[in-house]
């Protein structure tokens, strides 16, 4: 594969309690630790919600696509991820994702299907399938 655009950044200081910032500058804060690991959580996010909040829009945009080839047209959609991490049995860290959509006015039947090509599509999805379990739910 070639890429087509490459986006980077850069963790600083204290890991989960540090600094992230992308080269561009346009991100650019400090992470904690959620209270449910033992971290001070607060006003700062973790990159389960960073990884969340790209998965999202990213799964978003490929379920617009799906529906545009297939010319169905979509409103009011939204797609809302959840990344859970947790202790493997091997004793290292794994994540579980669930992807939630809201696809008003659609029959069931082609809501789920749409939902499925673009889990397909996703590059989110292709680089997670086999690695992550990932649920798939209709809102």
């Amino acid at each position: 594969m070639t890429a087509i655009y490459t986006a980077s950044a850069t963790a600083t200081g204290d890991g989960r309690n540090g600094h992230v910032r992308s080269s561009d500058g346009v991100l650019d804060f400090d992470l904690a630790i959620p209270k449910e690991m033992g971290g001070p959580g607060g006003a700062l996010t973790n990159p389960e919600q960073l990884f969340a909040a790209g998965y999202a829009a990213c799964f978003h945009s490929a379920l617009k696509r799906v529906a545009s080839l297939r010319k169905v047209t979509l409103t009011d959609t939204a797609i809302t991820v959840d990344v859970g991490i947790g202790q493997l049995p091997s004793g290292g860290f794994g994540l579980n994702v669930t992807i939630e959509a809201e696809l008003p006015g659609l029959p069931e039947e082609q809501a789920k299907a749409i939902l499925e090509a673009a889990h397909q599509i996703c590059p989110y999805s292709n680089a997670t399938r086999g690695n992550v379990e990932v649920a798939l739910n209709l809102a």
